[in-house]
């Protein structure tokens, strides 16, 4: 939600709160995770506050916005609700949000808007917070003094299902040499996955939140690290239900506005930023993804995995991308991509060909799903439990 102005003076925290973990997030140090924002002696501010003419193609530049990252906080004991306290200026047509995410282990929760509490559904051990500055009017930017976190217990809320998958359609992002939405750019035949909500996307260099795409033949998938905000919209989190999601809580679960309001004409046919919507889209897929990964030739209809809804070990794929094989040999047929920093399922490992990889020479291959299998000798590291034998 925006904030309004406030005075000048940042705010002095206080101490930690009984029961609770009370911190002011370093607003001052900027690296290769932050987006589009710099440090000046009055408070964070937007680096380039010009807002371009959003393109159907790049929802998330229709207005100006940069994002800081900050180092994830150990609790001194688990909590269920981390609540932000901005101290900001705020002028007409920008806004400020902070956002924060917890780690279980099982990997990280969704973002969530942390002004008004954001709620998990168990407990977290870490918290991670970034700071979104936006700005609809060319050279307008908010300044950000300061941001107080304050983690505590409340009762849990129920969760999205685990394992969510729906069909939606997907185009290809192209725009190579732009940046993303987490500070990437773009290459050449690039593996990662956009969507249409900051609530799933992965920092920089990071695969948090993964996809499995694949063809609805299940010939073809890729995993891939969800890496920018789009199509269309940008709070359309429509894998969660209507008591979670952000925006369109009227739309059946697993239905993207964009595929309501070019099907059925839903909110007069546009999406958030009042744009005519041209095509469904609910997910976009970078140019490998797309061409390599899935060998689509054309704008199509998929099946997606939002892995970060499901349980289980996962493993991060250090090097790719990496073949997926349908046994554990490198003679076994490919079924599709695992790219770089996915983080995908692991339901348990064979024994199969010795292969020498960046992080180790094994025999293990990891079994994904039903034939699917990757050589452990591309996993970097595996987390949130223990990997059993097929």
């Amino acid at each position: 939600m925006p904030v309004p102005a406030t005075p000048a003076a940042p705010v002095t925290l206080t101490a930690a709160t009984a029961g609770g973990d009370r911190w002011s997030a370093d607003l001052s140090t900027l690296d290769r995770d932050d987006v589009n924002v710099r440090r000046t002696a009055a408070g964070l501010r937007l680096r380039d506050a010009r807002s371009a003419a959003g393109s159907p193609r790049s929802p998330h530049s229709a207005h100006a916005e940069g994002m800081l990252l900050t180092v994830p906080r150990t609790l001194r004991r688990p909590a269920t609700r981390v609540t932000a306290e901005i101290t900001a200026q705020v002028p007409a047509g920008a806004t400020v949000e902070a956002h924060v995410r917890g780690w279980r282990g099982s990997g990280w929760t969704e973002w969530r808007a942390a002004t008004a509490g954001a709620v998990f559904d168990r407990p977290v051990t870490r918290v991670q917070a970034r700071v979104v500055l936006t700005a609809r009017a060319s050279g307008v930017t908010p300044t950000v003094r300061g941001v107080q976190l304050t983690a505590d217990a409340v009762a849990a809320v129920s969760a999205a299902t685990p394992g969510l998958t729906y069909r939606v359609y997907a185009t290809r992002i192209g725009l190579v040499g732009e940046v993303t939405a987490n500070g990437r750019t773009v290459q050449p035949r690039d593996h990662f996955a956009a969507l249409p909500s900051r609530r799933g996307l992965s920092p920089l260099g990071s695969g948090d939140y993964t996809v499995r795409v694949c063809t609805t033949s299940g010939a073809r998938c890729e995993y891939a690290p969800v890496w920018d905000v789009g199509p269309w919209n940008t709070r359309d989190d429509y894998w969660n239900p209507s008591a979670v999601r952000e925006n369109w809580k009227n739309l059946p679960q697993g239905r993207p506005e964009a595929q309501a309001a070019y099907q059925s004409g839903y909110n007069g046919g546009r999406d958030q930023f009042g744009r005519t919507v041209l095509n469904p889209a609910g997910i976009d897929l970078a140019d490998g993804t797309f061409w390599d990964g899935l060998r689509l030739t054309t704008n199509a209809w998929v099946d997606v995995a939002y892995l970060w809804t499901g349980g289980g070990p996962r493993g991060v794929v250090g090097d790719g991308p990496l073949n997926i094989r349908t046994g554990a040999s490198t003679a076994y047929p490919t079924r599709g991509l695992a790219a770089r920093f996915a983080n995908v399922p692991i339901q348990c490992y064979v024994t199969g060909q010795s292969v020498a990889g960046p992080y180790r020479t094994t025999t293990r291959w990891n079994r994904l799903a039903s034939g699917q299998y990757v050589s452990h000798a591309y996993i970097s590291a595996v987390y949130g439990g223990t990997v059993p034998v097929c």
